[in-house]
């Protein structure tokens, strides 16, 4: 990326200024590339977590499998997941909240007696499957800014700092040759000038 600049006192105030802004922030944006990533994988494992929590309970109730063709499909279902939004590494995410079930009466006389605890069976599945969908999205939002932080890193780090320190050095090297060139030829006017008042002197 070329830096556009001038030649001038303006030119280099403004450059000073961009080059101190971007050094000052470079070390709070590494900080939160650090805390993203670190959320990354916490959000990732808990997620893991929660599948192999939801695979492990559905394997416990296997010995239910048989009776399962028994269960009323329609006795239960979700009318409502609330969903929280939470900062983290001042990442807005989503963090679920409660899970709004529709439980249909059923006889408890009429019907199996193990219908009570299917339905508590099948909250805590649902909730375990949701949970971790959750934490997936999470995890995905929180890996797209840890993406866009490290990008920023290393634009300011590797191309816009590196950048304003060359057109400062280049400024500073012209200004000094000009003011350079400014003496020298000061000097000579100077000179010539003595030169000629002698020369009327002579005469």
């Amino acid at each position: 990326m070329a830096i556009k600049f001038q030649y001038n006192k303006t030119s280099l105030n403004n450059i000073g200024k961009q080059l101190k802004m971007r050094q000052n922030a470079l070390p709070t944006l590494k900080n939160k590339e650090s805390a993203l990533r670190l959320e990354v994988r916490k959000a990732k494992e808990y997620s893991e977590k929660l599948i192999a929590d939801l695979e492990a309970s559905m394997k416990k109730y296997d010995y239910l499998a048989a009776l399962w063709n028994e269960f009323d499909g329609g006795l239960i279902s979700i009318t409502d997941v609330d969903l929280k939004t939470v900062k983290v590494a001042g990442v807005k995410t989503p963090e679920l909240g409660e899970i709004t079930y529709q439980i249909n009466e059923f006889n408890a006389f009429s019907k199996p007696a193990w219908y009570a605890d299917g339905v508590a069976i099948l909250k805590e599945l649902s909730r375990l499957g949701i949970e971790s969908e959750v934490y997936m999205e999470k995890g995905r939002i929180l890996d797209f800014q840890r993406k866009k932080t490290t990008q920023k890193v290393n634009l300011y780090e590797k191309v816009q700092i590196p950048g304003y320190q060359e057109a400062i050095r280049k400024i500073k090297r012209y200004m000094e040759d000009e003011e350079n060139l400014t003496k020298a030829a000061s000097k000579i006017v100077k000179s010539r000038h003595e030169l000629e008042e002698e020369e009327q002197y002579d005469n």
